[in-house]
């Protein structure tokens, strides 16, 4: 009597959710502290015995969980208790909880099959209804295992409510259990013949997710699907049958030109917009080899591209960029809807049009449609700005500049690019303007003066997404200054104050190109007496004569700009600028006297001549692009062993790899330095010593230690005295020549491409590839397609067999439905008895059934008259 008035009291003064909800609203302690208290007083109402005290401590456990992640699984034993009541507002709770907190590893899983059993069983429909959402939710191998007669049963259910649910939860059931479609495929491929709207939609939805993952094994479905595909004026089933024949028509080819009229009559009768996108999208991805098809769903698409709604414009763009890599007449035909696109307000829109744009450059029009996008960067948001100048880089640059014939255009254009307000692409600018510097001899002067432009534009010091640009165009100035009308300005450029701006990575750029500005001039000045005399270089014999009047003066004159401007460097904090600096302060200091004292420069034995020589021999070589896989060609010496495993190298090394601790930095470096003094008295004593013994101390540490040697040359066989024999790592095939440059003539895209240094391997695409499916998904997949194949199989005997026999009466079919399910719980039982006996056979009985599942899916054949 206690015990009841108590579970009374408690259900009497139990808040709800409601009330916790309010709570929440009104509550001052802070969210953390009164969920601390809420959940004390869940686990304190879970407790009591009474269903109704705990269903709704339940809930409200449910929905803090949902709302703030709270951890509700010490409550899944509740959880089974509260779906065992009768009342039907309690078990939907119950359900709710578990579809929320189980899993594959709860403990208290297996208690649940009776339960959900007994639902499936039940008369009330709605019970059904919650048990069929559990199942299809946490639904496990041993749950699908044990509840698939109870689903083949709800799949012939008089109740569209509850035939509908079966179904969906089909789905499940395969995934975890694939034996379970030998028992439920049949009468599955049944419900396409439904006429129930919702049913057949259900079904079709189930084969739409089996096609996506293995065509082939639905492929003898067929003659169902192109039924439904002809007779349905649901638009969402057709959708999904659409989908199906996309699958299957890869598969098959010869079933395109069967669906192929209905898919266009669909297109010419329907207004609904999601039903012709799916026709459009089925025939561009699937049956693009059918012409008039084509012809109608880019009409559509046109359609698409003029409508008002940016959601319509965009499924339009999309279709374009699907039919774009066979159908590219089509593009072209929408190209000014496609521009236009480019000025809509819907950022979506804009970038699906400018992918569908790059997909139409070639060397043709590639000028053309830069100059478009180049203007409609100008006027664009910073995001959108960058993303067309990547896709133009993108697109230019690919497969080593394929598409671009007049590189003097193409470097102007990046110079361009470089000017634009918002870019934020200054790394692949300046990767490219070095790239081709590297390949392309003819576009050298062009970016040499490009190069200077960018230099003495004041707004891009500012700017620290474009220092890198400035690094590519100062090391362009001083690596082709060959190419520069005025060497004087470009040092002074090089060295300004402004430059302060700059990081020092970049400075130390600017301060190297300047040393190699001074190397060239020194040099031209010392040949001056020629008058014919061509640049350092023989094949730059096209470059203005100018360059070679340098008089004593302007050489003077230089070296004291360049000094002026690095001295107040040389003591600067970054390393690397200290000490470019100092580097070419010292070339000045040793040339600077003779300089003065206007010695004759072209003596060879002065020291400025010998000294300019020989820089000059360092800079004279030319720098070209380097091959991705230049690595992998240096061969790996005859002699070298690597071990994973260094482990042996303590006892090598022992005396130099035992931790010094306790010790102080300033006692560590006398330990060291006195170790180092008693080793040379050592080696001072040894050496007195004869040396057949030392010899001997050598050949034994070698003897234990040989894998860390390398052999001798006279100890190798295959040594013929020439160390050097690795490949070079970037290995021209043809020697190129130059083509004599013409700075008055305008771009021009008739002129002959200029040649570019392509490598074998290193300019390929780096795509990185494509990640490995999960195994265990695949091997379920796999095992998914088999079992429906083989169902399939037995169906398609079965009509065979039905051809020649009369039709059994509906008795005869129930009971042969009975007996299949006997059958399958029979063999269930006899597979857990001789688990253990056939535990080695059982990979060969495996393979053995792969076999024959295989051949027999190759004799499931689409009937002729589809075909």
């Amino acid at each position: 009597m206690s015990s009841s008035s108590t579970s009374i009291m408690d259900n009497l003064f139990q808040r709800s959710l409601e009330d916790l909800i309010k709570g929440f609203r009104l509550q001052l302690l802070g969210e953390s502290n009164f969920i601390s208290r809420a959940l004390e007083e869940i686990r304190r109402e879970i407790k009591v015995t009474d269903l109704s005290t705990k269903s709704t401590a339940l809930h409200k456990l449910s929905y803090l969980a949902a709302l703030h992640g709270v951890d509700m699984s010490w409550a899944a034993f509740h959880a089974v208790e509260v779906v065992s009541s009768p009342r039907f507002q309690h078990k939907r709770i119950g359900y709710e909880a578990i579809t929320q907190s189980f899993h594959e590893q709860t403990s208290v899983l297996l208690l649940i099959t009776n339960q959900v059993r007994k639902d499936l069983n039940s008369a009330n429909e709605y019970e059904v209804s919650l048990a069929l959402e559990c199942l299809s939710r946490i639904g496990t191998h041993d749950l699908a295992r044990d509840l698939t007669p109870e689903v083949f049963t709800l799949l012939g259910s008089s109740k569209a409510f509850v035939k509908k649910k079966a179904i969906g939860v089909v789905l499940r059931v395969f995934e975890k259990y694939p034996d379970a479609v030998k028992v439920c495929f049949k009468r599955l491929v049944e419900n396409l013949e439904s006429s129930d709207p919702q049913i057949l939609s259900a079904v079709v939805g189930v084969f739409c997710e089996l096609a996506t993952r293995d065509p082939g094994s639905c492929l003898p479905l067929a003659p169902e699907l192109y039924k439904v595909l002809v007779d349905s004026r649901n638009n969402w089933v057709l959708i999904k049958v659409l989908k199906i024949f996309a699958k299957l028509a890869s598969v098959e080819p010869r079933l395109g030109k069967k669906v192929a009229e209905p898919i266009c009559e669909h297109m010419r009768r329907t207004v609904a917009k999601s039903l012709v996108f799916e026709c459009v999208r089925t025939v561009v991805s699937s049956l693009s080899d059918h012409e008039a098809a084509v012809k109608l769903a880019v009409a559509k698409i046109r359609e698409f591209l003029v409508e008002d709604d940016p959601n319509l414009k965009y499924l339009g763009l999309n279709a374009l960029s699907i039919v774009a890599p066979k159908h590219l007449w089509a593009v072209l035909e929408n190209k000014e809807a496609v521009v236009k696109a480019l000025s809509d307000e819907d950022p979506n829109v804009k970038l699906e049009a400018l992918h569908l744009l790059m997909s139409m450059v070639n060397e043709d029009n590639v000028s053309e449609i830069s100059r478009i996008l180049m203007n409609y960067a100008l006027k664009s948001d910073p995001f959108f700005c960058n993303e067309i100048i990547f896709s133009v880089l993108s697109a230019c640059s690919r497969n080593a500049y394929e598409i671009i014939v007049d590189f003097d255009w193409y470097v102007s254009l990046l110079g361009e690019m470089a000017r634009i307000p918002h870019c934020q692409r200054g790394e692949e600018i300046e990767h490219q303007l070095i790239d081709i510097g590297m390949r392309v001899r003819d576009a050298r002067p062009q970016l040499v003066r490009v190069s200077w432009a960018l230099l003495i534009d004041p707004a891009l010091l500012g700017n620290l997404f474009l220092h890198p640009i400035l690094s590519a165009a100062a090391w362009i100035s001083g690596e082709y200054v060959e190419f520069c009308k005025n060497p004087y300005e470009t040092v002074e450029v090089l060295l300004q104050p402004r430059t302060g701006l700059l990081p020092p990575s970049i400075r130390a750029v600017y301060i190297h190109s300047a040393f190699k500005v001074l190397i060239f001039c020194l040099r031209s000045y010392f040949s001056a007496e020629e008058s014919t005399l061509s640049f350092s270089a023989q094949e730059f014999s096209s470059a203005s004569s100018s360059m070679n009047a340098f008089t004593y003066e302007s050489i003077l004159n230089l070296v004291n700009v360049i000094e002026l401007g690095l001295v107040p460097l040389s003591g600067t904090h970054d390393v690397e600028v200290q000490e470019r600096t100092k580097n070419v302060l010292g070339f000045i200091g040793m040339i600077k006297q003779d300089l003065a004292e206007k010695l004759n420069l072209q003596d060879s034995e002065t020291e400025v001549f010998r000294v300019t020589a020989f820089m000059e021999d360092v800079f004279s070589e030319e720098l070209g692009p380097v091959s991705a896989t230049a690595q992998d060609k240096v061969c790996v010496p005859g002699g070298l062993e690597l071990k994973e495993n260094l482990g042996d190298l303590e006892e090598i090394c022992g005396e130099f790899l035992k931790p010094v601790d306790s010790v102080s930095y300033t006692d560590k470096i006398s330990f060291s330095v006195s170790k180092l003094r008693i080793r040379d008295q050592q080696e001072a004593s040894s050496s007195s010593s004869p040396p057949h013994e030392a010899s001997s101390l050598l050949a034994e540490h070698r003897k234990r230690h040989g894998m860390y040697y390398l052999p001798s040359q006279k100890d190798d066989p295959d040594s013929n005295g020439t160390p050097n024999d690795y490949p070079l790592a970037n290995e021209l095939a043809n020697e190129i020549s130059p083509d004599p440059f013409n700075p008055k003539k305008k771009p021009n895209q008739s002129k002959q491409r200029p040649v570019v240094v392509k490598l074998e391997e290193g300019d390929e695409s780096r795509n990185p590839p494509q990640a490995k499916s999960n195994i265990e998904t695949v091997n379920d997949d796999e095992s998914l397609s088999r079992a429906i194949q083989s169902a399939l199989l037995v169906k398609n005997k079965g009509k065979e067999k039905d051809k020649s026999e009369t039709n059994p009466n509906s008795g005869q079919q129930e009971k042969e439905e009975s007996s299949r399910i006997e059958d399958h719980q029979n063999s269930e039982k006899k597979k857990k008895k001789k688990k253990k006996k056939n535990g080695e056979r059982s990979s060969k009985h495996k393979s053995r059934g792969r076999n024959e599942v295989a051949s027999a899916s190759e004799q499931v054949i689409i009937p002729d008259y589809l075909l």
